[in-house]
């Protein structure tokens, strides 16, 4: 079952960069902002510092796959954009899963209670 959907417009990630709450870590930073629906929507930003167009596909591949494996563990009614470090280019999938959910639990809010 999916309980989200792609962030987009440009205006809606600066929404969340200027009003959202960020943490970060060595490969990822995570900004989440409340947006009072029934969905999440995951926003994923890969600068061209961080490589080439492969390496960026490839870094929000992990980043997707990450958040899709474990969306079930999310509150839902969020937006959440996620930005690549430059240190997430030669990150494996276990890294960058574990940053993820690091930076998750960093989030008082986004994380159900329990996990």
């Amino acid at each position: 079952m999916k309980f989200s959907e792609s962030l987009k417009s440009n205006r809606d990630f600066k929404n969340v960069y200027g009003n959202g709450k960020s943490y970060a870590n060595r490969y990822l930073v995570m900004y989440v902002l409340e947006n009072h629906l029934e969905k999440n929507r995951l926003g994923i930003s890969v600068s061209k510092k961080v490589g080439n167009s492969v390496v960026r596909h490839h870094v929000t591949r992990l980043v997707r796959e990450s958040y899709r494996l474990h969306e079930e563990m999310f509150n839902s009614g969020l937006d959440i954009v996620v930005v690549a470090r430059t240190n997430a280019a030669w990150a494996k999938y276990s890294d960058i899963e574990s940053a993820l959910l690091h930076v998750s639990k960093l989030h008082k809010n986004v994380l159900k209670q329990g996990n």
